[in-house]
């Protein structure tokens, strides 16, 4: 809770603006509240809120982050990888693209610990003919064990695998068929495994 942050005179409200990252001073009360009393601002992404792309996309990680980490419990990878995206879409206006989006959220199922299975058939571990994906084995599927399953490109499946492996600043790239199919696999997956469904990562 921060008291009063509206105020003309308030010390604290300039520097309390969405998007903006900062380090908090907190005073424990007596509920489950505290009260700010000091902020400085580590970040405040400036230049990202001059461009609708990158805004949008900003409010779009971090409504997924809020969404899978609904607990006061820290998580530092989450927390990490989110300010790394917001650093990137501040500086690059490109970091706005459908593939770095996508390229986040894979990581963020990674760090919220519902990664899909790209390595091998999630139902039988065969490593050949991976050319599905069922949400519901969580991850890719053979030819033998496509029930329930739905079409995955071989650009769709490295796109996944090459974003997991690479720096977010180095995201893979791919087309928009193979982009929509990985958006579909992470969509699908976090809401048959973790019960939460995001908006989905359309084109800019």
């Amino acid at each position: 809770m921060a008291k009063g942050v509206r105020r003309v005179r308030s010390r604290l409200g300039g520097r309390l603006e969405p998007l903006s990252r900062v380090r908090l001073v907190l005073h424990q009360g007596r509920g489950e509240l505290s009260t700010i009393s000091q902020v400085d601002t580590v970040n405040a992404h400036p230049s990202l809120r001059e461009r609708r792309p990158s805004l949008e996309r900003a409010v779009q990680a971090c409504e997924a982050v809020l969404r899978l980490f609904d607990s006061t419990e820290p998580n530092p990878p989450a927390y990490n990888l989110l300010c790394n995206e917001l650093a990137l879409l501040d500086i690059h206006p490109a970091a706005a693209g459908r593939a770095q989006a996508l390229a986040f959220r894979v990581k963020l199922l990674l760090a919220a610990g519902f990664t899909p299975e790209l390595s091998a058939c999630a139902t039988c571990g065969e490593t050949d003919h991976l050319g599905a994906f069922s949400p519901s084995a969580g991850g890719v599927v053979c030819s033998s064990c496509e029930a329930g399953s739905f079409p995955l490109s071989g650009e769709a499946h490295t796109f996944m695998v090459d974003a997991l492996a690479r720096p977010l600043a180095d995201a893979p790239q791919a087309g928009e068929r193979a982009l929509s199919q990985a958006d579909r696999a992470l969509a699908e997956t976090l809401e048959h495994h973790a019960h939460v469904r995001l908006r989905r990562v359309r084109a800019a």
